[in-house]
């Protein structure tokens, strides 16, 4: 895509200001947008090679750091001439939702409260609430709040534009 020459830049648009920037024309913006979705692309591939390269580097150290600690995950430091590195491996646990469902039932019928040990946390789907009874919808409406996300605008060109 061909930008027009006087497309600010990236450094140019975080100088202007907000109103300034608001005002060009669409053509402009347009351009600008598109500008940032490249850049952003770039240094989203640029970090993910950058951390690729760090985790090649230190992965077998820090694995190395975690077992003399005695331990799979967590944090490690290492020094590296003048630096420290940090290597984080984070521990991610799933819980199959069914069998601790009949975990929770089993120390229910055993007379224990299941709340001591397992937290649980109830929804509804929109898609299931709007497909609900309006008698139905009604009750649960107490229960409901609407907050809405972020505006995002994003400018597309017409077909049979220029």
């Amino acid at each position: 895509m061909t930008y027009p020459q006087n497309t600010p830049s990236v450094d140019d648009m975080l100088k202007m200001p907000t109103g300034e920037l608001a005002q060009m024309p669409v053509e402009l913006l347009a351009a600008l947008q598109g500008e940032l979705d490249h850049a952003g692309k770039q240094l989203k591939a640029a970090t993910a090679r950058f951390n690729t390269a760090l985790e090649v580097r230190y992965a077998t150290r820090a694995a190395e750091a975690r077992r003399a600690c005695g331990k799979d995950t967590g944090t490690v430091r290492l020094v590296d001439g003048d630096y420290t590195v940090v290597a984080d491996l984070p521990k991610r646990i799933d819980w199959d939702q069914a069998k601790l469902a009949q975990i929770a039932r089993s120390i229910s019928e055993s007379g224990d409260d299941p709340s001591e040990f397992i937290d649980t946390k109830l929804t509804v789907p929109e898609r299931k609430y709007t497909a609900l009874p309006e008698a139905w919808r009604k009750g649960f409406e107490p229960a409901r709040t609407v907050k809405t996300g972020a505006l995002k605008v994003t400018l597309e060109r017409e077909e049979g534009g220029q």
